[in-house]
């Protein structure tokens, strides 16, 4: 079985399949209308109880481009299921639908697998990778706040803009966000030493009870889910008597819920993609 990461040109569709660290985020099979959990879209999820290998493949240029051949594919490993969770997107024609996003660890090693030793290899390595690594199907917080809304597929094509946007150009979106809706003294942090703070600022007396409150974000822009390391990592970050605030373009995880308002911790803010786009059109701010 295999699963493939199609070459796009960005601006054509924001929820391309992508690769983000060792992580394949894959929108399920079906272009038109809302998708199910069936067929090829179910097969995968089986792989956690049958163990069956899945071959990850990147396709490196266009279609169109007649002169690469064989070489536009390349082999980027095994592919280990960890989980699934509906999602919000816009079709074609702009409408909103509901669609199924999956996403995959990618085991790199070995680099050259024999297809009649694929089935032994991928059982040892999903048995030696799910022993350090434990993941539920349910993981994901997607909150249903989506059908409470009327302007949802203005959220949408907001949100569409923001995951294409290059992850250093949404730091600096963030910071003006952050100074459009009255935040003070507001700076993007180095990019290559942050310790996982991204953007600085405080409160304003617009928050009166928490005014000169020192805020510190963490920006993630992902189309795959925020986990508990993130959090954690960016509340030993923080500066003392901060409050850490992630925020992000994807989903949360169970995990990461519970990291950020773990007791006896100091609380972490999280702000997904959907609630981010509303702040976004509530307050009417510009987005190119």
């Amino acid at each position: 079985m295999t699963s493939i990461q199609d070459f796009h040109i960005t601006g054509e569709n924001p929820y391309y399949d992508r690769l983000e660290n060792d992580i394949l985020t894959y929108t399920a099979a079906g272009k038109i209308g809302e998708q199910t959990l069936a067929g090829v879209n179910k097969r995968v999820i089986d792989q956690k109880d049958l163990n069956f290998p899945i071959h990850g493949f990147v396709l490196v240029a266009s279609r169109r481009d007649k002169t690469v051949g064989p070489r536009r594919w390349k082999y980027i490993g095994l592919l280990e299921y960890l989980r699934y969770y509906p999602d919000t997107q816009l079709d074609s024609g702009g409408k909103v639908r509901k669609v199924w996003i999956f996403e995959f660890k990618i085991h790199q090693d070995p680099q050259i697998i024999p297809l009649s030793l694929d089935t032994n290899i991928s059982n040892q390595i999903l048995a030696e990778s799910r022993k350090h690594n434990i993941v539920s199907d349910d993981e994901i917080v997607n909150e249903s706040e989506q059908e409470l809304v009327e302007n949802l597929e203005q959220i949408e094509q907001v949100r569409g803009k923001l995951l294409i946007m290059d992850p250093k150009k949404f730091e600096f979106f963030i910071k003006d966000l952050l100074v459009h809706t009255d935040f003070m003294e507001v700076c993007v942090t180095k990019y290559s030493a942050d310790g996982g703070v991204d953007v600085n600022a405080k409160t304003s007396g617009r928050m009166w009870i928490f005014e000169n409150t020192f805020v510190q974000v963490q920006a993630k822009r992902w189309l795959h889910s925020v986990g508990r390391k993130e959090v954690a990592e960016l509340r030993g970050s923080l500066q003392p008597f901060s409050k850490g605030v992630v925020i992000t373009t994807s989903h949360f995880s169970k995990a990461a819920l519970n990291e950020a308002n773990e007791e006896g911790k100091n609380p972490i803010a999280l702000i997904d993609g959907f609630r981010l786009s509303k702040v976004i059109v509530d307050e009417k701010f510009p987005i190119h």
